[in-house]
């Protein structure tokens, strides 16, 4: 078995979650830059995240033979103050080079941008780094809202990615359920299922999802970050599907297949398998 968590913050996490992942059939992982568990207060405490995300990461993963992907931006929940926002955007254009393609050769796009609490400021940012992402051709991946506006806000999102000229099916629309993973869907948009305890999908929910909206297009990760969350939540999810009777190729497809046809549309996403 072999599987890719393709949304995952390794962080906030410990060097042995790297090694049960493994032991868990895990290649590859994809962390977008979030939220460091408190309010950054300067544009270069992000820049050293940039680093830490470019350089350290992927070599602690390394150890236990997972590839380490990323993804930069200014999170949703400090984007709220433009100026300060667009300081740190600023600073994203230093790890690409003239070709678009990032240098530290693991950053995949622009995410996880989106949303928090739908003001007009972080719609501003939003629209601001989706038009940084058209300039340097990059994937986007997308934060929706975790509580009440969760609808709202992915209809607010969606509408800006729509005014762009992104290819939807180069946008991962992420943190989706029941009520608005059909939409995200119909306007051609991929969506990831968060497999979080509290605030998203559970396996049996994301299994549920699977079979009334079918297996194109989505995928499956754990978002595992400082909160309560389970960075072998895509494996247990697996197991339910098997317990529920689906076929491998389909466990497969949502766990491995999708994930892989999805970051691959960046030049930068190579699974040592095929080298």
């Amino acid at each position: 078995m072999k599987y890719i968590d393709p949304h995952i913050h390794m962080v906030s996490r410990t060097t042995d979650d790297y090694q049960r992942m493994a032991q868990a059939g895990c290649v590859a992982v994809t962390e977008p830059a979030f939220w460091a568990g408190f309010d950054r207060s300067s544009a270069q405490g992000f820049y050293d995240y940039f680093r830490q995300l470019t350089e350290y990461e992927p070599r602690r993963a390394a150890q236990f033979g997972i590839q380490h992907f990323t993804w930069l931006c200014i999170n949703p929940k400090e984007a709220d103050d433009p100026g300060f926002a667009r300081e740190v955007v600023s600073l994203i254009p230093d790890f690409l080079n003239s070709a678009g393609q990032l240098c530290g050769g693991n950053v995949l796009g622009i995410g996880e941008i989106g949303l928090n609490k739908n003001t007009k400021n972080e719609l501003i940012i939003l629209e601001e780094q989706i038009a940084l992402a058209e300039k340097y051709n990059q994937l986007v991946l997308v934060h929706t809202p975790h509580l009440e506006d969760k609808l709202k806000g992915t209809q607010l999102i969606m509408d800006a990615l729509s005014a762009s000229n992104i290819d939807p099916g180069r946008i991962l629309i992420d943190h989706v359920e029941e009520h608005t993973v059909g939409a995200v869907l119909d306007r051609g948009f991929w969506a990831g299922m968060t497999l979080y305890p509290d605030t998203k999908v559970t396996p049996q929910r994301a299994t549920d999802i699977i079979e009334v909206y079918g297996s194109e297009r989505i995928w499956m990760n754990s978002a595992g970050d400082w909160g309560c969350s389970d960075p072998l939540a895509v494996p247990k999810a697996r197991l339910e599907m098997k317990r529920r009777g689906h076929a491998i190729s389909t466990i497969d497809k949502v766990t491995f297949d999708n994930p892989q046809t999805f970051l691959s549309q960046s030049a930068n996403f190579r699974l040592a398998t095929e080298a």
